[in-house]
Parts: structure tokens; C-alpha cells; sequence
């Protein structure tokens, strides 16, 4: 799944190519990528506009079009955007030609990618916002902010890391990396990182999106970049699918769990597992007393079932 250093190589990459340019003529293939837009609709508003910005939003791709006009993808799952290719490749949902006679497809075997076109910076605003969280790599992106969100939260750290309501752009792989990279081992409940925990975490977190940018993002399933070429961070991974492999900072074996529901690997030498909290008895706690908090494995049963409810659907929390 492209998560954020994927989706700014594609932005880096396509903004040469679009900025400047009007869009002559759009095909909506798959009217799943619009809805509940009908795809006739949206065609018709991108015909004859103008590319003025290519942004990114965690892992939104957000084109400024003219007449304050918003055209934001996200690539989802298996989502692939491709110029100039010698002919639509199978399962294109999207083509777009441009006035020096360029066209630009999209492809997503598994039609999950959506478009979405908003009109107004406040509707942009009011989407995004609602969507995704704090940006990493920004000055806002600070311990302080990252230890305000989670306190209290008795949620596997993992989890929170994926949640794009409070992080946005961080997928599994780049979690596992920075995860990794911080010390701090992923079921570790968040309310319970203290203060240096934190400034590791948000240095492990920018750390590995910085490297998988630097690397043009990671090809491990469907990510290619606009040429069709693969990303090369797949081959600098630290932690992430080395089960069985030694680790790179100690030599332990690295292994793979499940957190909330999701693949995770983790290296218990450099990332102490947490200790169970003993469960004090109704008496031995007295009357009145709180219940303890529930153990890590609970908790993560508890995500993984909420996952499971949202993971469809567009707008669910972690890792969309």
C-alpha cells in the first residue's frame, strides 16, 4: 500500500509533468472511483481545467485545479499512476490527456483508489481535516503534540503510530521501521511511553520516511513510480518482512507478530516486550477501586475487531 514517501515520489515526480498543464479530456472508468460523484459529472468539471499545484496530504495526492477546484486521490491499496504509458494497461479506472498530448492513467487492480473533486479551500479543508491527522516532517510534528494525543490511550503504540486521524501518512511498513529505529517495541501501550519515548518515537517516525523518500518509496506488492520502474527502499528495510533474519543492531533474531490485526516485526532484544501488569484482586484493590487496565494482548484483540468493522470502508481510522 503506497503510505507516504511513496505518495511524495508519485507527487514529486508527477508535479513536472502536470503543473501548468490543462486537462483536454478525463475518462472515469470505474464509477467506484467517484462516488457518490456520478463519473460524467466529474468528467465534465475536469475537462478544460488548469493544473496549477500537485501537493500531497498524508496520503492524499491533492491537485489545486483552477476556480479554486480540488481534485484529491488516494491510491489506496494497489492504486498506480502511469505517464505516457504505450497503451492502458489492464484494470485502468482513469485516463486523463493533456494539452501537450500527454496522458497520465490510473490503475488499481483492486478498486479501492478513490477521486474525489471539492470545490472551495474550506471544503478541502473540512475532507482532509476530517480524514487525517498531524503531517510528519513539519515543525508542528513534535514529541509534545505526539505525547498530548496519546495520553491515556491503553491502545497497542503500533496502532497508534497507523491511526491517520492522529498521524497522517504512516502505514505498516514505515511504523515497523520507525518502531524499530525508537526502541520502543509495538505493543507497548501508548499512555504508558514516557517523555523520551516519545522524542525517540517521533525521531524513529521521520527518520524512516525520510530514508523510504530518499529511496523513492518501497516496492514490495503494487508501487511502481510514474515510469513503471520500482522503488529501492524495500532493499534498506531494518525490521520489516526480516522474520527469521538477524538483526542489524544486535544480531538477535528478528520477529513477526500481530498487532491490532497487522503483520508487525520487531526485534525483543532491542525492543523490550512489556511486562504484564499483575491483575490485583476486587479485594486487594478496595471498594471503589478502578479496574486494572486491560493487558496488551487484550487490547489488541479489541483493535483487531474494530478494524475488522472499518477497514472497508473509506473514512476508517487506521492505516486507510
Amino acid at each position: 500500500m503506497p503510505e507516504l514517501p511513496e505518495v511524495e515520489t508519485i507527487r514529486r515526480q508527477l508535479a513536472p509533468h502536470l503543473e501548468g498543464r490543462t486537462i483536454v479530456e478525463a475518462q472515469i472508468l470505474d464509477p467506484r472511483w467517484t462516488r457518490p460523484e456520478a463519473p460524467a459529472t466529474v468528467e465534465a468539471e475536469l475537462r478544460g481545467a488548469r493544473v496549477e499545484r500537485v501537493n500531497r496530504a498524508g496520503k492524499y495526492l491533492a491537485w489545486s485545479l483552477s476556480g479554486t477546484r480540488y481534485l484529491l486521490m488516494h491510491l489506496r491499496m494497489t492504486g498506480t499512476l502511469l505517464f505516457d504509458p504505450v497503451a492502458p494497461p489492464p484494470q485502468t479506472r482513469v485516463l486523463f490527456g493533456l494539452d501537450d498530448g500527454h496522458r497520465l492513467v490510473y490503475v488499481d487492480p483492486r478498486r479501492f483508489g478513490t477521486g474525489h473533486l471539492l470545490h472551495g479551500e474550506a471544503a478541502r479543508d473540512d475532507y482532509l481535516g476530517a480524514r487525517i491527522g498531524i503531517e510528519p516532517l513539519t515543525p508542528e510534528f513534535t514529541a509534545q503534540h505526539l505525547r498530548s494525543l496519546g495520553q491515556g490511550r491503553t491502545a497497542p503504540v503500533k496502532a497508534f503510530v497507523l491511526d491517520q486521524q492522529r498521524i497522517a501518512g504512516v502505514g505498516n511498513i514505515y511504523a515497523d521501521e520507525a518502531l524499530f529505529r525508537a526502541g520502543i517495541h509495538p505493543l507497548r501501550p501508548a499512555g504508558r511511553l514516557s517523555a523520551g519515548d516519545w522524542v525517540r518515537l517521533r525521531d524513529g517516525i521521520e527518520q524512516a520516511l525520510s530514508a523510504g523518500i530518499e529511496a523513492k518509496g518501497a516496492s514490495i506488492d503494487d508501487f511502481r513510480h510514474l515510469d513503471g520502474a520500482r522503488g529501492s527502499f524495500q532493499d534498506l528495510f531494518l525490521v520489516h518482512r526480516r522474520a527469521g533474519q538477524a538483526c542489524p543492531r544486535c544480531g538477535g533474531t528478528i520477529r513477526k507478530i500481530v498487532v491490532s490485526g497487522r503483520g508487525t516485526y520487531v526485534c525483543e532484544r532491542c525492543q523490550p516486550r512489556p511486562r504484564r501488569r499483575a491483575a490485583a484482586s476486587p479485594t486487594a484493590r478496595g471498594p471503589g477501586a478502578p479496574a486494572p487496565e486491560p493487558s496488551s494482548a487484550a487490547t489488541g484483540n479489541v483493535c483487531r475487531v474494530w478494524r475488522a468493522k472499518t477497514e472497508h470502508g473509506e473514512d476508517a481510522g487506521v492505516d486507510v
